[in-house]
């Protein structure tokens, strides 16, 4: 399977068949989405303008927003109740975590995750190979609750997202609090915005941190 980073906390997820997944398009963040994109779904955390921008994505694509099971060709989704604030909503509202299983491989797309680390919400996002985490704090969890969780759901690959890049006008923090606490040999800093996996490339013991970048090819 594909992961594209599109930028704050959306990517293009692709199953080897074809079957696409976009989670959490953005607008108003500093930068535009990448122009074209299209999707056979799109997965929506929680209706803020930097996470639900599904008029960006064309192809009719079906709009995942609430927590249950769907069923797409080849890819199995589950949308999780949680929390944008450690307050129960009460501050910021529900968030959906979307588990995506494509190609064999457990992808867990964690949206504005605001709560903490517990472990009735660890048993329900359990297996985890590709974990997508907002990093960045302010409005979701920060480095610190970030790498808790890192800690407990052990997955194979960490992909860091919701961070402040170079052209982000979003109050959050950048990733390199985040990386700062995984050694060095665990931390790789991708210059591309795609990369593929596949069930034999997850052999590492230790967790791997992919920080990805959104290139000059897929927006501004």
């Amino acid at each position: 399977m594909k992961i594209e980073y599109l930028g704050h906390s959306c990517f293009k997820l692709t199953e080897s068949t074809g079957t696409t997944v976009i989670t959490d398009p953005y607008q108003k963040v500093g930068y535009e989405m990448p122009p074209g994109q299209t999707a056979d779904a799109v997965t929506v955390s929680h209706a803020h303008f930097d996470h639900d921008n599904v008029a960006a994505v064309g192809g009719n694509p079906s709009i995942l927003r609430k927590e249950g099971f769907y069923q797409l060709p080849g890819v199995e989704v589950r949308g999780i109740k949680s929390y944008h604030d450690t307050n129960e909503g009460q501050l910021r509202g529900e968030n959906v975590i979307f588990k995506i299983r494509m190609d064999g491989l457990d992808i867990c797309h964690m949206g504005d995750l605001g709560e903490e680390c517990s472990a009735e919400l660890l048993e329900m996002l359990l297996p985890v190979n590709i974990l997508l985490i907002p990093v960045g704090g302010t409005y979701t969890i920060d480095a610190e609750q970030a790498k808790e969780y890192v800690d407990r759901l052990m997955p194979d690959v960490v992909i860091p997202m919701h961070y402040r890049s170079r052209h982000s006008t979003i109050d959050v923090d950048k990733a390199q609090p985040f990386l700062d606490m995984f050694d060095n040999e665990s931390v790789e800093v991708c210059r591309k915005n795609v990369l593929e996996f596949s069930r034999d490339d997850l052999t590492e013991e230790k967790t791997k941190v992919i920080l990805m970048e959104r290139t000059k090819t897929n927006g501004r």
